[in-house]
């Protein structure tokens, strides 16, 4: 049996992710498997904690994803610090391991100065 799996990942900020983990992981574990989720799996990483799930259709995550626990729990975490996405995650599979903290984006570089005009130099004009 192929399974569609999803990720919830959280990432170290304010506060280390295994504390939202320990509060959140009842609600989450008991919401997925009442609502069709065949296997789960947390997983502990460098940046923070990984929340796999692996339902056999794909209507049982977008139910499950509409749960006010779930909602809840998601809600509770800042928004640069929550990744959801389709798949196993958790790893880079880089060889180069994941790097901390936001990456840079647009914005980065310094905005475009238009060039000074430039002043030519001309003979003055002889009246007659």
């Amino acid at each position: 049996m192929d399974l569609s799996w999803w990720s919830i990942e959280v990432r170290d900020g304010d506060y280390p992710a295994r504390q939202w983990r320990d509060a959140h992981s009842a609600a989450l574990i008991e919401s997925a498997v009442t609502h069709g989720a065949c296997d789960w799996a947390w997983r502990s990483e460098d940046f923070g904690v990984v929340f796999e799930i692996g339902f056999a259709d794909a209507d049982d995550w977008l139910r499950f994803r509409r749960l006010p626990a779930v909602v809840a729990a998601l809600d509770a975490v800042a928004p640069d610090s929550l990744y959801v996405y389709r798949g196993r995650g958790g790893s880079s599979g880089a060889v180069q391991p994941r790097r901390r903290g936001p990456l840079p984006a647009a914005g980065a570089a310094a905005l475009p100065v238009e060039p000074e005009p430039q002043l030519v130099a001309r003979p003055p004009l002889m009246v007659a």
